[in-house]
């Protein structure tokens, strides 16, 4: 397959999904005019009720039922429809390149203390994450973001490796769950559970818990009786009042406890239905990877429970309706829903957080397999234990349009440990540093990668490329650059380190420059790390000189020397010779 024929099978989709659209649009347009004529109905049958007592109205009701639910089974295929329509159009946009500003960003998972998320553009718009993430729920986004941002052992990155070649091919897989629950806006927050989870427990006494429901039971009993004409009403309602006594009293003394309690489920209630939805499906999929199979494991008995849990939290949202709410407040039913749903919590809080942890990483799974499927002519990478290395052929940076994307061979290993990259600005060597990282990001992650071939060891990525200063805790951005590294040679204490590291101690002079730099290559070389340091200062190039450091010289620059400022990206061997000072001062329109 190729990126062709995805883009073909997306625009199939698209289409069929339009034809379903307009059809349910159809259908639903029939509907409501068959039930608003019912409707007409059941009242011409009421009125003529009053002069034709034969008649037995009644008889009406059944046809307004069915034409209402022929109705809402119209509408629920428009919205499925529409949503399809939705997932295969921002498909597309990945597939051309148009996708950046049209997805989630994953912001609220951003850390700017983290050793690579900044500086590789993991999050915000045009990032990473915003390219791979199709996550229905929030559960979903949270688990990408801790796939992109933690280091797994190799053994979980091969698992995912197999889950995700497993799933890329599963288009009808992707698309039930880009359409669970009823609405697009409905969906499952892992913030809303976690801080539901992470309340203090609040069980109602169960004596008293026994006493409301018997006394319900017996109100709701003894009113049926009464209008049954089973029992006289004078005695009927003696009961009935005390009862009520009863539940005023008990109504008060619980009023702020439930309140509160309400206020904390309000929000839940609307989320429940799209994450035990996602656990039946993924309950009920046939796996061969063991990945998948021991997610779905997981969550083998979860959707009763949480069906159980969407159900009380319904009735509970249904007693603050005008409808049923005197109803409720006499059978006490808000205070007795809040205590079963907080039993429930109590007996099934820890299952619901397990749940939740399988689900995000199906869906984080499910994210990545959809990129690889979007990207055919990604590979995965080759992972090798022993010696730290990253060798790449035609390596080239995931973010970019394919028709923008220029490709490089890397080669870090135990004779390269580094790069010293030289050249000008604008020649591309962020840029690489970038394309490296994203890389070994996803490929630690699972994912395939932009590359024709990439062998790599287990390797956490250190990054120093897009740090700031930061006013709010007095940080400027040369001491943030010196955290950034301190990190950086603090984590090479505990697993081989890849470092990407952007115009090292820029802040410094020349000579201090070199001395300061050779002393932290030293010290990540001396405990097995590979790396690059792309620099303007040629001084620099002197470490990569220094035989027992295995360090390269490459540079970046113009394609034929003719134009200083007409760059090809592509990284060629030695230190860079070129000048484009004039060229630069000419931009900021300075008269040379």
């Amino acid at each position: 397959m190729t990126s062709a024929d995805v883009l073909s099978e997306y625009e199939n989709r698209i289409d069929a999904a339009q034809k379903g659209l307009a059809s349910a649009y159809r259908y639903r347009t029939g509907t409501a005019i068959l039930l608003g004529l019912s409707i007409l109905l059941a009242c011409a049958l009421f009125s003529l009720w009053a002069v034709l007592p034969h008649w037995w109205p009644p008889l009406a009701l059944p046809i307004v039922a069915e034409t209402a639910w022929l109705f809402r089974r119209h509408c629920l295929t428009a919205s499925r429809m529409y949503r399809l329509r939705l997932f295969y159009e921002r498909g597309l946009q990945r597939v051309r390149g148009e996708w950046p500003g049209q997805g989630a960003t994953g912001n609220e998972f951003a850390d700017a203390d983290h050793v690579y998320a900044r500086d590789l553009d993991v999050f915000g718009e045009g990032s990473l994450f915003e390219l791979l993430c199709t996550a229905r729920c929030g559960a979903g986004r949270r688990g990408l973001a801790k796939y992109l941002l933690e280091a797994p052992p190799l053994e979980e990155t091969l698992a995912r490796q197999e889950a995700v070649r497993e799933l890329s091919p599963r288009v009808d897989l992707r698309e039930r769950v880009a359409v669970l629950g009823r609405h697009q806006s409905a969906e499952s927050r892992w913030e809303t559970f976690e801080k539901w989870l992470e309340l203090p427990a609040a069980p109602l006494d169960s004596k008293l818990r026994l006493a409301l429901l018997a006394t319900s039971t017996a109100l709701a009993g003894l009113t049926a009786a009464g209008l049954m004409a089973l029992c006289p009403w004078r005695t009927a309602a003696s009961w009935i009042l005390w009862i009520l006594v009863f539940h005023s009293a008990a109504g008060l003394y619980l009023r702020r406890r439930v309140n509160r309690m309400k206020g904390s489920l309000h929000v839940l209630s609307s989320e429940t239905r799209v994450l035990r939805e996602g656990l039946q499906l993924l309950a009920r999929e046939r796996f061969e990877s063991a990945k998948l199979k021991g997610l779905a494991a997981r969550v083998a008995s979860g959707a009763g429970p949480v069906r159980r849990l969407e159900l009380m939290l319904n009735a509970l949202h249904e007693t603050g309706k005008d409808w049923f709410y005197l109803p409720s407040l006499m059978l006490m039913l808000g205070a007795q829903l809040t205590a079963a749903i907080e039993d429930w919590r109590m007996r099934r809080g820890e299952r619901l957080r397990d749940w939740l942890a399988a689900w995000a990483e199906f869906e984080a799974l499910n994210s990545l397999a959809c990129y690889a499927h979007e990207n055919p002519e990604h590979i995965f990478p080759e992972f090798t234990e022993g010696e730290a290395r990253f060798e790449a052929s035609e390596l080239g940076h995931p973010l970019l349009p394919r028709e923008m994307c220029v490709r490089n061979d890397v080669g870090l290993n135990g004779q390269s440990r580094f790069y010293i990259i030289s050249g000008s600005n604008m020649s591309g060597k962020s840029r690489l540093l970038r394309a490296i990282g994203l890389n070994a990001v996803l490929a630690r992650a699972g994912a395939p990668v932009r590359a024709g071939a990439l062998r790599l060891s287990p390797l956490s990525v250190c990054a120093s490329i897009s740090v700031v200063d930061s006013l709010m805790n007095g940080r400027s951005k040369f001491l943030a650059e010196v955290e950034r590294l301190r990190q950086t040679i603090e984590e090479s204490e505990r697993t081989p380190v890849l470092f990407l590291i952007d115009e090292i101690f820029s802040g410094t002079n020349s000579q201090d420059r070199r001395t300061a730099a050779e002393a932290v290559v030293r010290t990540l070389i001396g405990r097995w790390a590979l790396g690059a340091l792309s620099t303007h200062d040629l001084k620099l190039s002197e470490i990569a000189e220094e035989a027992a450091l295995a360090g390269c010289n490459v540079h970046m620059g113009s394609r034929d020397g003719t134009d200083p400022m007409d760059f090809d990206y592509l990284l060629k061997p030695g230190v860079t010779r070129e000048r484009n000072a004039l060229a630069i001062a000419r931009m900021a329109g300075v008269p040379v």
